[in-house]
């Protein structure tokens, strides 16, 4: 056994509770479907950072009715990608989507790369989005570790109410060991921890009576040890150059053409709508065009 993974751990029954649970309980999005095309997948996981799976299904349906394929996507223009968007958040995802669609058009003939470090040499793509495409498109043995990952081993394991603020090697090696043997499972395993962190083992509320290794759980059999760990600041919005900068984008994303600058955040502080549109555009979100007017990028040509 790893020394990792605690002695009094029974790897296999745990594996076997997981996936028995993930089996008849896991939710029936389109991008687990078998038919469902690495880029599908792709867009998945690139649309679900940070973003609840609720408000990514519907827009991740029109992305792929509308570019089913990286070639679809990489003939689109940067302001279009950025607008279909629409209020997914970060919309640099959209762009760096539109980067890897053209990178993959160009390098790899079309196909989404099944190799991880193929994966990760694409815009925008990082270790985990390329673990996650390996193991949820090509069934390939990756280790697949999300937020809802952490907590359930941080709980399950180790009997800490959440894991860390940051992510840890020693998380990374514990969700390793923790893979089953067989390759298949191991794939299936990856989600199946990921599906049981967002639907059981929630961050505020986890319904341990509904959960399939309650019985086995140590920060469960520890009493639900209330969390001792750094603090865990939650992230503030109102105000937010971030807030000023989605008002911006979806000021144009709602608009025909390109707006004058006084209407992109009308009674937002100046200085502070200048910083987020000084940003956008080093961004390549917005792009200036004549008279102090802005667009997104590509569609300036369109009439206001």
């Amino acid at each position: 056994m790893s020394a990792s993974l605690p002695c009094a751990i029974d790897v296999a029954a745990l594996h076997g509770a997981v996936l028995d649970w993930y089996a008849v309980s896991s939710r029936p999005l389109p991008w687990r479907d078998p038919s469902c095309s690495a880029w599908g997948v792709l867009l998945s996981e690139v649309m679900s950072q940070q973003t609840p799976i609720a408000r990514v299904e519907p827009i991740w349906r029109a992305w792929m009715q509308r570019w089913p394929t990286p070639a679809d996507l990489a003939r689109e223009s940067p302001g279009e990608v950025v607008r279909a968007w629409g209020r997914l958040g970060y919309p640099r995802r959209a762009l760096r989507l539109h980067e890897a669609a053209t990178a993959i058009a160009e390098r790899h003939d079309g196909q989404v790369p099944r190799d991880q470090a193929e994966l990760r040499a694409l815009p925008g793509i990082g270790e985990y989005t390329a673990a996650a495409v390996a193991a949820f498109a090509y069934g390939d043995r990756s280790v697949v570790v999300d937020t809802n990952v952490r907590r359930v081993q941080a709980r399950v394991v180790t009997g800490r109410a959440h894991a860390s603020p940051s992510m840890t090697r020693a998380e990374v090696a514990l969700a390793a060991d923790l893979l089953p043997d067989d390759d298949e499972d191991a794939a299936v395993w990856n989600v199946a921890v990921m599906e049981l962190g967002a639907l059981v083992c929630t961050a505020r509320s986890p319904r341990c009576d509904e959960c399939p290794v309650s019985a086995r759980c140590a920060w469960v059999l520890g009493g639900r040890p209330a969390y001792d760990g750094p603090p865990r600041r939650g992230q503030k919005w109102n105000g937010t150059d971030r807030q000023v900068r989605g008002i911006i984008v979806q000021a144009l994303r709602e608009s025909s053409g390109p707006l004058p600058r006084a209407a992109l955040a009308p009674g937002r502080d100046e200085v502070q709508v200048d910083r987020c549109l000084a940003g956008l555009v080093e961004d390549g979100l917005v792009e200036p065009v004549r008279d102090d007017h802005f667009a997104l990028p590509g569609l300036e040509e369109v009439a206001g």
